[in-house]
């Protein structure tokens, strides 16, 4: 593909990722009260209490977005990705409430990801695969940050696209992705328990080692080190910048490990395969194929 070719993909793929951001940005924070609200019906059901009445219907689709502060309902043209907030400066057009400067980043990321993704591979379904691996990282990192919850929904369709991936050529050789989830998932599955022999606390939670198995199979085996020595680069990074802005002033305050598997996982998106082993050579001892 030539330069005009890979910018007019880059450039069509960037303003379907702005649009996949702003639904993301209603996964990010819908699906944690979707999963509370079914943990409370089953938490009901076994104790053989009556299920707790909802009111209206409450998924990715319905009810329509509102102000958290006024209940102003958000109109179409109040929702266009990055123009909207913009537009309205970051408030809501009715009480004027401060809207968080995140749905655009989150639009605008996506964005980014998904040109990345046809620039590399054309609008093919190759990219459109890549494009979902970082929509779905995306997810996780915000999820888990907010909440301390990797969905096993969202975990398991990361680790079975991987594989499902790979087993089309995609990506690494099938063998790679099937070694790189299963080793992925005991590596941390063993420190957990270690730590725990050891302290008798649990270190991690399991939505842990299911992330870094879905990394594993969508970059193969011998990529593992270097995810977790990645995952403490992008951890380091966002302590200093959380005690910049003052979040971590109290250290009692329980730190999620997922953020920094998902934000390793972006960057070795964003860095490419082939410049991973060259910016980590000591990770990829028997090298990186």
């Amino acid at each position: 593909m030539g330069l005009a070719g890979g910018l007019e993909a880059a450039l069509v793929a960037a303003v379907l990722g702005l649009l996949i951001g702003s639904f993301l940005n209603v996964v990010i924070h819908r699906f944690p009260k979707m999963l509370e609200r079914e943990w409370a019906a089953e938490c009901a059901e076994f104790s053989g209490q009556p299920a707790k009445e909802e009111g209206e219907a409450f998924n990715l689709v319905v009810p329509r977005s509102r102000c958290p502060h006024c209940g102003h309902q958000i109109r179409w043209y109040e929702n266009i990705p990055v123009v909207s907030w913009l537009a309205l400066r970051g408030k809501c057009s009715r009480c004027k409430a401060p809207i968080s400067v995140r749905y655009p980043l989150v639009e605008l990321i996506t964005a980014g990801f998904f040109a990345l993704c046809a620039w590399r591979f054309g609008i093919t379904l190759q990219a459109a695969a890549w494009a979902a691996f970082a929509a779905l990282l995306i997810c996780l990192f915000l999820i888990d940050m907010d909440t301390q919850i990797l969905p096993d929904d969202l975990n398991y369709t990361l680790l079975w696209l991987g594989l499902l991936a790979s087993a089309v050529g995609w990506t690494v050789p099938l063998h790679s992705a099937v070694w790189g989830a299963a080793l992925g998932y005991l590596v941390f599955w063993g420190i957990f328990q270690a730590f725990k022999l050891a302290t008798g606390k649990e270190g991690m939670g399991y939505g842990d080692f299911k992330l870094l198995a879905a990394l594993g199979a969508w970059l193969g085996v011998k990529y593992l080190l270097a995810i977790v020595l990645l995952s403490s680069i992008v951890g380091a990074v966002i302590g200093i910048l959380l005690i910049f802005i003052g979040k971590l002033a109290h250290k009692d305050i329980p730190m999620p490990f997922g953020p920094y598997l998902a934000g390793a996982g972006l960057l070795a998106l964003a860095l490419g395969p082939s410049a991973v082993p060259a910016l980590l050579p000591f990770a990829f001892p028997f090298g990186a194929r």
